[in-house]
């Protein structure tokens, strides 16, 4: 390894990270691991390219020196950004999964019993399929989750670096909630957010955010695509903020107009559940329990909506085409994995379909501490609601929020018109 001082985290860090992978390689009694997940070899070599589409392989012996195997034009990442010292390099011309093999044979593994990530999305089933068949001395073993066993709980300084990218998201949220009026494109609010993140010290996150609005907040995971904003129309955000490929994100809803009885029923409901999950998660409490704890509070509600996915998901390192570690674990029923101090997690018990034809979400990112949870954000979670943007939308209209207990206000006076009339 070779030692440096400009890298994401300290020098130790990775060391220590190498140091825990190699005690859970030879427990599997493994002579060494190919390992292809980008947010994997990130996380043991701080390695980062845009570029990886094309093969690249982190190989970790038990014992010897790790290497890397990357398209020649990737190369330079190796030097700029990590530690390794031993890289194999194939061109444009030449073919990657040889280039593997005959790095393994050259370092001694071509015999060895040498594990693979078999569920890569970066390591498809032809390249698989020419490695069983090349490398026919070896014994190839699965060994997928080897890395993310050490991902799952982040360590102090990871805890920090999260910190800044909460600061993005964050930043990106308030930008967009304040673009949000009844005139301007889905698209405006959209580059709004964007720019506030970037300009928040943020750099480009694993999936642009999430901007809908009126019936368009039915579609699952649809962003901006020019739709204008109508007036007495609601605004469904998502964004979610990153620093050095570590994420944190969050949901919040913008109320153009009047905010009605379901849609204060809706926020009500999704607020307590974030109250719920804060007051009861701890260490040792399994995800399945964190799922049912906010899944039955979302559930009955007498707005129609639903909560049609799992209720949370581990967050931390990404690249295209996720920012999720939802893989690794995710809050959803008959998940039997316990929380651990260090877990975190996008916290999302968002209302789809409500009174049949809206969405909207209010989330949070957590981290799971020695006896519960704590925020990354400091944003209020009420709704933002714009009475004056039930009418039609003036130049010089106002995009600042009004607070939730002017919104309150707002509602119970309305209400008491209501029961005037019926009287």
């Amino acid at each position: 390894m070779k030692k440096r001082d400009d890298m994401t985290f300290p020098f130790e860090e990775y060391e220590r990270r190498l140091g825990e992978l190699r005690q859970r390689i030879a427990q599997r009694q493994l002579d060494a691991v190919v390992i292809t997940d980008p947010e994997n070899i990130m996380y043991l070599t701080d390695y980062q390219t845009t570029g990886y589409s094309f093969f690249q392989a982190l190989v970790v012996p038990l014992e010897d020196e790790p290497f890397m195997i990357t398209r020649a034009m990737e190369e330079s990442n190796i030097f700029a950004r990590t530690w390794i010292e031993r890289t194999r390099p194939y061109p444009d011309t030449g073919d990657a999964i040889q280039m593997l093999v005959d790095a393994l044979r050259e370092f001694g593994l071509s015999r060895k019993r040498i594990g693979y990530e078999r569920n890569s999305y970066f390591f498809p089933a032809y390249q698989q399929d020419t490695i069983h068949t090349t490398l026919t001395e070896a014994k190839l073993l699965d060994c997928f989750g080897i890395v993310e066993q050490g991902r799952i709980c982040k360590s102090p300084v990871e805890i920090e670096l999260m910190r800044r990218a909460a600061v993005a998201t964050e930043a990106g949220m308030k930008a967009g909630i304040a673009a949000c009026q009844a005139g301007v494109t889905e698209n405006e609010i959209g580059a709004a957010i964007s720019a506030a993140m970037f300009k928040a010290g943020g750099e480009p996150p694993a999936v642009m955010p999430y901007v809908t609005s009126g019936p368009r907040t039915m579609i699952g995971h649809a962003t901006w695509e020019g739709r204008v904003v109508q007036p007495g129309e609601h605004v469904f955000l998502e964004v979610a903020g990153c620093y050095r490929r570590y994420h944190t994100a969050m949901m919040r809803t913008v109320i153009l107009g009047e905010l009605t009885d379901s849609m204060h029923k809706a926020q009500e409901t999704m607020k307590l559940a974030l109250q719920s999950l804060h007051a009861y998660i701890q260490p040792g409490m399994t995800v399945s329990d964190a799922d049912n704890l906010i899944r039955n509070i979302i559930s009955h509600n007498d707005v129609g909506a639903r909560l049609i996915t799992r209720s949370g998901y581990s967050i931390g390192i990404a690249f295209p085409p996720s920012w999720d570690e939802g893989y690794i674990v995710s809050l959803k029923q008959g998940e039997s994995t316990v929380l651990q101090e260090g877990m975190t997690f996008h916290i999302i018990p968002w209302m789809w379909g409500v009174d049949g034809d809206k969405t909207c979400g209010i989330s949070d990112t957590i981290v799971i501490t020695s006896d519960g949870c704590e925020s990354f954000f400091t944003l209020p979670k009420d709704f933002t609601v714009l009475p004056e943007q039930g009418k039609p939308a003036k130049p010089e209209a106002a995009t600042t929020s009004v607070s939730s207990d002017k919104a309150t206000s707002i509602d119970k006076a309305r209400k008491g018109k209501q029961q005037q009339a019926n009287g």
